[in-house]
């Protein structure tokens, strides 16, 4: 039976043994990983850089978490803050915290004191696990809140102290942040400790996940046990994950993608999950190459840094035969290029915080085409059990195939709302239907394209230019490594286009009239950029999406261009 009772022409498009339809089972995360715990208890968990820890230590080490937890007072239903990199200590902090019946607030390690305030006192939360090098930070934060306890971990946990340490952390030194406990001499002191099961279902909240607040403050997306159910099980369905792959975290556990399709996809096969702390490419190249890494996620930006890598030459990527990208629309020429590259087809998918991960998504056997009118390369269709269609920005009715709207979405990867938000609960969700926020556009065949964020169109003289599709004209360029788009003031256009490039090695003499002339030569005159900017980076979040609030925020205190100048 069909998710919601909707058309849902792109079923013709479904490679085969891919199914129609799927109700997801009632479970929780923490069933799923005790399950691999008591089918492989002493096979891979975590490869940690050159480290494995195996099921029956994560888990060993979870129990000992919880049962510290318990003791500081934490029961089914509280909140605790899990600022952590790509580390051992995240996955057994969000184990430890399930079983002592708690919900998980990940929160990026680059936030300062008065962000973490603001988490704090919205969330509620009554502990606080962090980086050693964040220590301070949080301390600060956690004043007048109803944090009590201030947990702290460090990368270098779990390496050898003899041995050499990987590139990554070749700066990293112990912080000792007083009043707050190390994790290591927690799990040591609570060693062989356990606690009741928690009794937590479906319906309670695995992680309350904040968005990144692009359209006010941010508001946490309560994502249940259910929709993390969800959300693993679409994923290992779509690109066939077993316990034999080996999971790549290229994005960060903080995020939506690397909480659900990634860490919650290994736990629910059984499969390793390869760490290795924060994001840098030649060290995510050698650990591809190392475990022979099947299977992951990242945003557009994380392949540009691997293919611009020298070592995207020398090593062995055969391995990783399921590779994917969201989070932002992925240019078609950078999907071309990393399979001309490595040889493996780069499958796009789409999904919000409040998706869980998986909203639209290309599955494994499919190849999306590229949109005629756009540009835009496909994202894919809904997998088995959900559902989405296009709506008319301003009314809300249903458009037909072609015609381009508010992509909206429904499913038992919809979060229930925001976390004691109600009114922004009900803006968002509207009889199941959750209102993406995003402009795309279904063809007749089912296969759904994402133009750009409602909020990002750009009005020049009246006529609208979506950023991505000035964004891929760029990208065209031999000398582009990364393009950001954003409209800004313009005295006789009302807003004009202005482009942020980042250009590849070895093409530094390249000048913004030559990229801007690139743009004029291949898209019509009210479209192509009239500023551009080349600078050293764009700004990002943790999860790799271009800040294009950032670069107006930065643009608006600069002194205006003439307004006629490339015209």
């Amino acid at each position: 039976m069909a998710a919601t009772g909707e058309p849902r022409v792109w079923l013709k498009l479904h490679p085969d043994g891919y199914p129609a339809d799927y109700v997801p089972p009632r479970t929780t995360g923490l069933a799923d990983f005790e399950d691999s715990v008591a089918r492989n208890p002493d096979g891979p968990a975590i490869h940690y850089f050159d480290v494995t820890l195996t099921f029956r230590e994560v888990d060993r080490a979870s129990s000992s978490l919880a049962a510290a937890l318990v003791d500081m007072g934490v029961s089914r239903g509280d909140r605790i803050i899990v600022q952590l990199q790509n580390i051992p200590a995240f996955p057994i902090a969000v184990f430890a915290c399930w079983k002592a019946g708690a919900t998980v607030v990940p929160l990026n390690p680059m936030y300062k004191e008065r962000e973490l305030s603001f988490y704090c006192r919205d969330s509620g939360a009554t502990v606080f696990i962090t980086m050693e090098s964040c220590g301070e930070e949080a301390k600060k934060a956690i004043r007048d809140t109803d944090v009590t306890r201030l947990i702290t971990a460090s990368e270098l946990d779990y390496l050898d102290p003899s041995g050499e340490l990987p590139s990554v952390c070749k700066d990293s030194r112990r912080v000792a942040v007083e009043g707050a406990k190390e994790l290591t001499a927690i799990l040591r002191d609570h060693s062989g400790a356990s606690v009741p099961p928690p009794g937590i279902g479906p319906e309670d909240n695995a992680y309350i996940t904040y968005t990144s607040g692009t359209t006010g403050p941010p508001k946490g997306a309560m994502n249940t046990h259910g929709n993390l159910s969800y959300a693993c099980r679409a994923f290992a369905m779509a690109y066939n994950v077993t316990s034999e792959d080996r999971v790549l975290a290229m994005a960060p556990f903080i995020h939506v993608t690397g909480s659900s399709c990634l860490l919650a996809v290994a736990t629910l096969v059984g499969a390793p999950v390869i760490a290795g702390f924060r994001f840098e490419a030649g060290e995510i190249l050698r650990l591809i190459e190392k475990w022979r890494a099947t299977y992951t996620n990242g945003p557009l930006t994380a392949y540009i840094a691997l293919l611009n890598h020298p070592d995207i030459h020398v090593r062995d990527l055969s391995s990783l035969h399921k590779p994917l990208s969201g989070g932002a629309p992925v240019a078609p020429g950078v999907a071309r290029e990393f399979e001309q590259v490595t040889g493996h087809y780069l499958h796009n998918t789409y999904g919000l915080t409040e998706t869980t991960s998986p909203g639209i998504i290309t599955p494994r056997g499919a190849r999306g085409p590229v949109d005629q009118e756009s540009g835009a390369l496909s994202i894919g269709f809904p997998p088995p059990g959900s559902t989405a269609k296009v709506v008319d920005i301003e009314t809300g009715a249903d458009l037909s195939p072609g015609e381009t709207g508010e992509v909206i979405i429904k499913g038992p990867n919809i979060v229930p709302g925001y976390w004691q938000n109600p009114e922004e609960s009900a803006k968002a969700i509207r009889d199941g239907w959750l209102f993406t926020g995003d402009v795309g556009k279904m063809d007749e065949d089912g296969w759904f394209y994402l133009i750009d964020r409602k909020k990002d169109l750009i009005i020049v003289s009246g006529f609208k230019v979506w950023p991505r599709e000035v964004e891929d004209v760029l990208y065209q360029h031999p000398a582009v490594s990364a393009a950001c788009v954003i409209g800004v003031p313009d005295s006789y256009r009302g807003e004009t286009v202005k482009a942020f490039v980042t250009l590849k090695r070895g093409r530094e003499a390249t000048t913004p009239d030559e990229l801007i002339e690139f743009c004029r030569q291949n898209m019509a005159a009210y479209k192509y950029p009239r500023q551009l900017d080349i600078v050293e980076e764009i700004p990002k979040t943790a999860s790799g999406k271009m800040l294009k609030r950032q670069l107006r925020e930065q643009d608006s205190t600069r002194p205006a261009p003439d307004a006629q100048s490339h015209s």
